[in-house]
């Protein structure tokens, strides 16, 4: 059986793992930022957003509630939109995450 020491090794590596996962997903909003100033799109997309939010819930088998899934990709699509914006912006790029948001 095991101890809480051992689930919280756990979740650290899973965390690790998430801030890997996001990174390169926002390395990916980077570059559809760049397409868009590019191609002169609109950086908001709602279309888009509903597509990606309805994935996520679909992909869910729990035990967290849709809510909470949803709740959780709004906010990694708020800032997906953020580091498309700056990568929309010429001659500007995302350098170690606007310094951490300036701290």
């Amino acid at each position: 059986m095991k101890n809480i020491e051992d689930w919280r090794r756990r979740i650290d590596e899973i965390d690790h793992q998430l801030v890997e996962l996001l990174n390169e997903r926002s390395k990916c909003a980077m570059e559809i930022g760049h397409i868009k100033q590019q191609g002169n799109l609109p950086l908001y997309q709602p279309d888009r957003e509903k597509e990606v939010l309805a994935h996520a819930v679909k992909q869910n088998r729990g035990p967290l509630p849709d809510t909470a899934i949803m709740r959780l990709f709004e906010r990694i699509l708020d800032e997906a939109r953020s580091v498309e914006r700056h990568a929309m912006k010429p001659g500007e790029a995302i350098n170690e995450a606007q310094k951490k948001d300036s701290e």
